[in-house]
């Protein structure tokens, strides 16, 4: 059998509507329908956080209910969802929702080390049948005020579709001293595994 047959044999819809999760999909030769959950996230997560719920169970259980959300609507289709998370100082930080909140996110960040839990589950008819979560750690550098204000300038509102204000993938590479943990992972998808699913099924 040959070692890409199962990425044909499985129909695959992503509940995102993330860049950087589709052309992580497609790089890795996946072809994919798309529908975006429309669910509540800070809702689901404000409920999670009350019940006490780690970082890491939020952003699993966000991800399996963007997939169930879809799923419903296509029976016997393999959904995939996903979610990330930052954690800094055990609060979590969600996206800007401007270039003002994400110069302010990084400012916060600067010279300190922040955590990226990612997640990822796969539901067909309601069942998930596949989940993995995991974590980078990422220190940034002792950036100044004009540091961060030329990165913005130059990777623009882009940077507001990223939980850090940051793509790591372009010039935000800049602003890191030392990372710890899977690339793909800090992209928003544990890629790998999912892959290692997909070999296995």
């Amino acid at each position: 059998m040959s070692f890409f047959s199962s990425v044909k044999d499985m129909e695959f819809i992503l509940a995102s509507g993330s860049a950087v999760r589709q052309k992580m999909l497609r790089n890795a030769g996946f072809d994919f329908e798309i529908c975006s959950a429309d669910i509540d996230e800070r809702s689901i997560q404000k409920d999670l956080e009350s019940q006490d719920c780690s970082v890491a169970q939020i952003a699993l259980a966000l991800g399996i209910e963007k997939a169930r959300f879809v799923a419903a609507k296509f029976p016997d289709k393999y959904v995939i969802g996903s979610d990330q998370m930052l954690v800094f100082e055990d609060h979590i930080l969600n996206k800007s929702a401007s270039l003002s909140q994400a110069k302010d996110k990084l400012l916060k960040l600067s010279g300190n080390t922040h955590h990226l839990i990612s997640s990822a589950a796969i539901v067909k008819n309601d069942e998930v049948i596949w989940s993995h979560t995991d974590k980078a750690d990422l220190v940034m550098r002792d950036l100044s005020e004009r540091d961060i204000d030329d990165y913005l300038d130059k990777a623009g509102s882009d940077v507001l579709t990223s939980v850090g204000a940051y793509k790591l993938e372009e010039y935000g590479a800049w602003l890191f001293e030392k990372i710890e943990g899977d690339f793909f992972t800090i992209l928003g998808f544990p890629l790998l595994p999912f892959l290692g699913f997909v070999k296995n099924s």
